[in-house]
């Protein structure tokens, strides 16, 4: 892979993780009720980002949840004729919960769909929304994000990498092509 462009550095990071944390508390009135929910990998630490975003804001704490969505992903076969599937360590009740699902990236929505079923799973909670970090298009399910860092149109030839100081060394997000 060869790195194209550095679209967010550390600064566009926090700022559009701190316009996040507002756009969620406004949209809800509030954080009564809601639930972070990070998809493993990299939706974990920008889930507690936000999380702590929103503490600084309002006071109180947001429970963060880890999604891992091996199970219920659609492509399991294409990775391996058998997959090795793990327990999500998500037991949170989501019932009458606002649960906010957060991911680094969308896409084709794939993932999205995923978690979608992972938190029905987990009890039927009152209302889900996303959040991302990037949205690169090139959806093929009827997937929107409630709230965006940053829309970035690629092509299907790049590759978006978002890298955080938590899972990676360095806060930005790049453009990256295959060599």
């Amino acid at each position: 892979m060869k790195t194209k462009a550095i679209i967010l550095d550390e600064k566009a990071i926090q700022r559009a993780t701190t316009r996040i944390a507002n756009e969620i508390i406004e949209r809800n009135k509030g954080i009564k009720d809601v639930v972070l929910a990070g998809i493993k990998t990299r939706g974990v630490p920008f889930a507690e980002r936000l999380a702590r975003k929103i503490e600084s804001i309002e006071g109180e704490k947001v429970p963060v949840i880890t999604l891992d969505i091996t199970f219920y992903r659609d492509d399991l076969t294409k990775v391996s004729d058998e997959p090795l599937i793990k327990n999500s360590n998500a037991k949170y009740d989501v019932k009458d919960k606002i649960v906010v699902l957060v991911d680094d990236v969308i896409y084709t929505g794939r993932t999205v769909r995923a978690a979608l079923d992972a938190i029905m799973d987990m009890g039927r909670a009152r209302k889900v929304q996303l959040a991302v970090l990037i949205d690169r298009g090139h959806r093929e399910l009827p997937i929107r994000p409630d709230f965006v860092g940053k829309n970035v149109p690629t092509s299907k030839s790049e590759v978006i990498s978002v890298k955080f100081v938590e899972t990676d060394g360095v806060d930005q997000v790049e453009i990256n092509t295959k060599e």
